[in-house]
């Protein structure tokens, strides 16, 4: 399954509407929020059908999951949406993080809960509030929005930066940081960000860079360390691979209409996040060239001057682009 999804759920007294793009969507809340009513609509809608008096508009089907018979249910369904209410603890198993790897199927899951077993994006966790839309009409408009936007004043000037894990973007930032003259260090693994941050120590602006499109399970402590601790900024592309693609080292129209829309190239069967899909397009688009990646170690050829400069050019949110002469230049190929 693959692409954005437009859905609509909707009786006389309230309407939702939102759009589904990933195999994983988190909506969260406090209590009151409308979410356990979303639920209960659907639920209606697929056991009375019209006589419910909810009516559900989307390209695809629309399900509640729930009970003991979960494991059977995604076993023999493909091809549709299911909602899954936080009162159903097998969201929280290993098990369930299984059923969703390889499944044909979106999920969209309400919980407070942060589900560590799941590689959810940062850009896929929302809240529910009503819009304020048709003000002069009875019916009540909750829309989604999205929890952790970037209002950050940019560009962000580090002193420091600490990268989520010890692969080729660590080594990359590395470099471009000692010639920057600042610090940077790995944190060795995402789960391990927020133990990093709790050592650091000095008001020195500290910028985090993880990759969004897995970090959603761990975003809550870091973003509140970031709001107790103003000096501390988060950087949160797709991947570091996201990056070189974008910066348009690889050359062709494809990557750009990928880029544009990958919802309707990243079939969720195949991938589990976003970030492994443009792992496996960069690898694969420079297999047996001279820009050959592998995620694991950093090829150097991504650390020559020209191409350096034009990964860090597209990272507008941070200012690393270090000043250099042309005698630098052609020294550094």
């Amino acid at each position: 399954m693959k692409g954005k999804h437009k859905v609509i759920v909707q009786n006389i007294r309230l309407h939702y509407e939102f759009e589904i793009k990933r195999n994983i969507t988190i909506i969260q809340g406090d209590s009151a929020t409308g979410k356990t009513t979303l639920i209960s609509m659907l639920r209606q809608a697929e056991n009375l059908g019209a006589s419910s008096g909810v009516y559900v508009t989307s390209d695809v089907p629309c399900r509640v999951l729930e009970g003991q018979s979960w494991r059977v249910i995604l076993e023999n369904v493909s091809g549709s949406i299911f909602f899954i209410d936080e009162e159903n603890a097998f969201i929280y198993t290993q098990e369930f993080a299984t059923f969703v790897r390889g499944s044909d199927n979106y999920f969209v899951l309400i919980t407070r809960e942060n589900l560590y077993n799941l590689p959810y994006s940062v850009e896929e966790i929302y809240g529910l509030r009503s819009s304020g839309k048709y003000q002069n009409t009875k019916k009540v408009y909750q829309q989604i929005y999205r929890i952790y936007s970037n209002a950050e004043p940019l560009p962000i000037r580090p002193k420091k930066i600490i990268v989520e894990d010890s692969n080729a973007g660590f080594e990359f930032f590395k470099n471009v940081s000692e010639r920057k003259g600042i610090s940077c260090e790995s944190a060795g693994k995402k789960s391990n960000l927020f133990s990093t941050l709790k050592k650091v120590q000095g008001k020195d602006e500290l910028c985090v860079i993880a990759d969004g499109a897995a970090i959603g399970p761990e975003m809550n402590q870091l973003y509140e360390r970031a709001q107790q601790m103003k000096n501390i900024k988060l950087y949160l592309p797709e991947s570091f691979e996201w990056i070189i693609l974008k910066s348009g080292i690889i050359k062709g129209k494809e990557i750009q209409m990928i880029l544009e829309h990958p919802e309707n190239y990243i079939d969720c069967k195949d991938f589990f996040s976003w970030e492994r899909f443009f792992t496996r397009i960069l690898i694969d688009k420079t297999e047996g060239s001279h820009l050959s990646y592998k995620k694991s170690s950093l090829n150097k050829t991504y650390l020559h001057y020209k191409n350096r400069k034009m990964i860090l050019r597209c990272i507008e949110e941070i200012e690393l682009e270090e000043i250099k002469s042309d005698k630098e230049d052609n020294s550094d190929e």
